[in-house]
């Protein structure tokens, strides 16, 4: 499904994912890229690398074939 592996590396950005899941259901990581959007357009970096790693996560966790092992 993906042509490269994603990496998320720290528990907030899966904390983030389940959240923005369990409220937006399917639209999950278009909520997570509008915020990253809007925190980019504010100059806010580091909102905006946060919102782009909750969206890795969430791509990860939705994925029904993971190519390797989720820890």
């Amino acid at each position: 499904m993906f042509d490269q592996m994603l990496f998320v590396i720290d528990r907030e950005a899966y904390d983030g994912a389940e959240e923005l899941m369990a409220r937006w259901g399917e639209e999950a990581l278009s909520e997570a890229a509008a915020r990253a959007e809007r925190s980019r357009d504010l100059g806010n970096h580091i909102h905006y690398t946060r919102w782009c790693r909750v969206g890795r996560a969430i791509l990860q966790l939705g994925d029904p074939e993971p190519a390797a092992t989720l820890h």
